[in-house]
Protein backbone atom coordinates (compact mmCIF):
# COMPACT_ATOMS: atom_id res chain seq x y z
CA UNK A 1 0.00 0.00 0.00
CA UNK A 2 1.30 3.74 -0.84
CA UNK A 3 0.27 6.94 0.35
CA UNK A 4 -0.04 9.29 -3.00
CA UNK A 5 -0.61 13.29 -2.04
CA UNK A 6 -2.46 15.51 -3.71
CA UNK A 7 -3.79 19.22 -3.24
CA UNK A 8 -7.44 20.02 -3.54
CA UNK A 9 -9.42 23.33 -4.05
CA UNK A 10 -11.46 24.07 -0.75
CA UNK A 11 -14.56 23.07 -2.35
CA UNK A 12 -14.30 20.13 -3.79
CA UNK A 13 -11.99 19.55 -0.38
CA UNK A 14 -15.24 19.88 1.39
CA UNK A 15 -17.44 17.82 -0.98
CA UNK A 16 -14.88 14.74 -0.42
CA UNK A 17 -14.71 15.57 3.67
CA UNK A 18 -18.60 15.35 3.68
CA UNK A 19 -18.87 11.71 1.58
CA UNK A 20 -20.50 13.68 -1.08
CA UNK A 21 -17.80 13.39 -4.09
CA UNK A 22 -16.20 10.02 -4.33
CA UNK A 23 -14.33 9.84 -7.60
CA UNK A 24 -11.63 12.36 -7.83
CA UNK A 25 -10.98 13.53 -11.65
CA UNK A 26 -7.19 13.76 -12.74
CA UNK A 27 -5.22 13.10 -15.95
CA UNK A 28 -4.04 9.53 -16.03
CA UNK A 29 -0.29 10.79 -16.38
CA UNK A 30 2.69 9.00 -15.38
CA UNK A 31 2.07 10.19 -11.73
CA UNK A 32 -1.31 8.68 -11.62
CA UNK A 33 -0.18 5.38 -13.12
CA UNK A 34 1.63 4.59 -9.90
CA UNK A 35 -2.07 4.52 -8.08
CA UNK A 36 -3.53 1.54 -6.98
CA UNK A 37 -6.54 0.22 -6.17
CA UNK A 38 -5.75 -0.29 -1.97
CA UNK A 39 -3.49 2.90 -1.64
CA UNK A 40 -4.37 5.70 0.14
CA UNK A 41 -4.75 9.27 -0.93
CA UNK A 42 -3.71 12.00 1.29
CA UNK A 43 -5.54 15.35 -0.16
CA UNK A 44 -4.35 18.75 1.16
CA UNK A 45 -6.39 21.92 0.83
CA UNK A 46 -4.80 24.34 -1.16
CA UNK A 47 -4.55 26.83 1.50
CA UNK A 48 -2.86 24.51 3.52
CA UNK A 49 -5.95 24.41 6.09
CA UNK A 50 -6.45 20.98 6.70
CA UNK A 51 -5.96 17.47 5.03
CA UNK A 52 -7.65 14.71 4.16
CA UNK A 53 -6.96 10.81 3.66
CA UNK A 54 -8.66 8.22 1.66
CA UNK A 55 -8.63 4.50 0.00
CA UNK A 56 -8.96 4.07 -3.54
CA UNK A 57 -11.75 1.56 -4.47
CA UNK A 58 -11.29 1.75 -8.05
CA UNK A 59 -9.73 3.18 -11.05
CA UNK A 60 -11.84 4.74 -14.15
CA UNK A 61 -9.41 5.24 -17.04
CA UNK A 62 -11.28 6.76 -20.06
CA UNK A 63 -9.92 8.59 -23.67
CA UNK A 64 -11.42 11.60 -22.44
CA UNK A 65 -13.41 13.56 -19.38
CA UNK A 66 -16.20 13.56 -22.18
CA UNK A 67 -16.58 9.55 -21.76
CA UNK A 68 -15.58 9.87 -17.45
CA UNK A 69 -18.66 12.24 -17.51
CA UNK A 70 -21.04 10.23 -18.93
CA UNK A 71 -19.94 7.22 -16.79
CA UNK A 72 -20.66 8.69 -13.21
CA UNK A 73 -23.89 10.96 -11.73
CA UNK A 74 -22.23 14.54 -11.46
CA UNK A 75 -22.91 14.57 -8.01
CA UNK A 76 -20.29 11.93 -7.54
CA UNK A 77 -17.68 14.03 -9.09
CA UNK A 78 -18.15 17.38 -7.44
CA UNK A 79 -21.26 18.99 -8.88
CA UNK A 80 -24.41 19.49 -7.10
CA UNK A 81 -27.63 19.25 -7.36
CA UNK A 82 -27.87 23.04 -8.54
CA UNK A 83 -25.29 23.14 -10.36
CA UNK A 84 -25.41 19.73 -12.30
CA UNK A 85 -27.59 21.21 -15.28
CA UNK A 86 -25.07 23.43 -16.49
CA UNK A 87 -21.68 21.15 -15.91
CA UNK A 88 -19.65 19.81 -18.71
CA UNK A 89 -16.32 17.70 -19.48
CA UNK A 90 -14.74 21.54 -20.88
CA UNK A 91 -15.05 22.15 -16.91
CA UNK A 92 -11.67 20.78 -16.66
CA UNK A 93 -10.12 22.50 -18.97
CA UNK A 94 -9.46 25.19 -16.68
CA UNK A 95 -7.44 22.30 -14.81
CA UNK A 96 -5.87 20.94 -17.95
CA UNK A 97 -4.70 21.77 -21.22
CA UNK A 98 -6.28 20.37 -24.52
CA UNK A 99 -2.92 18.78 -25.71
CA UNK A 100 -2.79 17.28 -22.27
CA UNK A 101 -6.01 15.57 -21.96
CA UNK A 102 -5.84 14.62 -26.03
CA UNK A 103 -2.35 13.02 -24.50
CA UNK A 104 -2.92 11.02 -20.96
CA UNK A 105 -7.04 11.05 -21.08
CA UNK A 106 -8.66 10.79 -17.83
CA UNK A 107 -8.79 9.19 -14.99
CA UNK A 108 -11.60 8.51 -12.40
CA UNK A 109 -10.22 7.87 -9.08
CA UNK A 110 -13.00 6.57 -6.68
CA UNK A 111 -12.13 6.71 -3.31
CA UNK A 112 -13.72 6.34 0.11
CA UNK A 113 -12.63 8.72 3.40
CA UNK A 114 -10.92 7.21 5.70
CA UNK A 115 -11.74 8.32 9.46
CA UNK A 116 -8.87 9.19 11.70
Amino acid sequence: MTVHYMKLNPSPFAMIASGQKTVELRLNDEKRKRISVGDEIQFSRTDGEATIRCRVVALHAYPSFRELYQAFPLTSIGYTEETAPAATPEDMDAYYTEEDQAKYGALGIEILRIEL
